[in-house]
């Protein structure tokens, strides 16, 4: 991994120190002999090469000096400026040289990524340990996400469930409704019916001369189940008892109460007695 961002610095480097060591003795060779251009274009790269030696090893020791890296970049735009300035002096290829006037500072900008590269390099076992880490991390993300995926399934059936429940509950109610209704109708058909009336009356009351009981419908409504203890310690009404509680019920208004309004205040006055008792005292009182 180390010669991926090393290599091309020093490629990079070679390159930027050929090109301005052929331009320094190109361009001043016309001016001065050319072992004096040799000699400076020796020392800028040379100075550029000195700087960066002792910037690698400030590195390799986990250091770093502000004053030597300003050097080395100084050399770096000074050979830069150097092949600026062949560039726009030569009168022929001018174009060709100013394309690879940026080869310095390109070189010393690798070589700064490679530093930054050193600086977080990590050794395979830390980067076995990240990478274990953030498997881990998806694992258990996954997992949650699974989790969260499965409660909402449930949930969402449980609803489900729940309502179509409760639909079936409300459509037995509702047919159990009407039948009662229906029932009810017939009942209450039959009671107002002259012939039919009278017919149930003979059957339900003992045929009296002179007098004609009324057939009254069941009670049909609401009823409060009695606690067991009440119920057990309650003492059984006699019949004399009861067809006074009755008569004193059914006259308390005027006119006289119905059988289904008698026993509705009979049961919330607290008394206890069967429906065929009731019934039976009805009867004897409203004779």
């Amino acid at each position: 991994m180390r010669a991926k961002t090393v290599l091309p610095a020093v490629a990079m480097t070679a390159v930027s120190m050929v090109l301005t060591l052929a331009v320094v003795v190109m361009w001043l060779g016309t001016a001065v002999p050319w072992p004096v251009a040799l000699v400076v274009g020796l020392g800028i790269d040379g100075g550029w090469l000195a700087t960066l030696a002792y910037e690698r090893r400030l590195a390799a020791q986990g250091d770093h000096n502000r004053a030597v890296t300003a050097v080395g970049w100084s050399f770096g735009v000074l050979a830069a400026g150097v092949l600026i300035a062949h560039a726009l002096t030569a009168e022929e290829s001018a174009g060709a040289w100013l394309a690879v006037a940026w080869l310095p500072i390109a070189a010393k900008a690798l070589w700064l990524v490679h530093a930054m590269w050193e600086r977080t390099a990590l050794t395979p076992v830390a980067l076995d340990a990240i990478r274990g880490i953030q498997q881990e991390a998806r694992d258990e993300a996954a997992v949650a996400r699974a989790r969260l995926r499965a409660e909402a399934a449930t949930e969402e059936t449980r609803l489900t469930a729940v309502t179509e429940a409760g639909a079936r509950v409300a459509r037995v109610q509702a047919k159990t409704a009407q039948a009662l209704a229906g029932a009810w109708s017939t009942l209450e058909t039959a009671r107002a019916g002259e012939e039919t009336g009278r017919a149930l009356t003979s059957v339900t009351a003992r045929v009296t001369p002179g007098v004609t009981p009324r057939w009254e419908l069941p009670v049909w409504g609401p009823s409060e189940p009695l606690a067991a203890r009440s119920l057990e310690g309650a003492p059984a009404l006699t019949d004399e008892a009861l067809d006074v509680i009755v008569d004193e019920i059914r006259t308390s208004e005027t006119p006289a109460l119905s059988y289904r309004e008698m026993a509705a205040r009979f049961r919330a006055a607290g008394h206890s007695a069967s429906e065929v008792r009731l019934r039976a005292a009805w009867k004897r009182v409203a004779a």
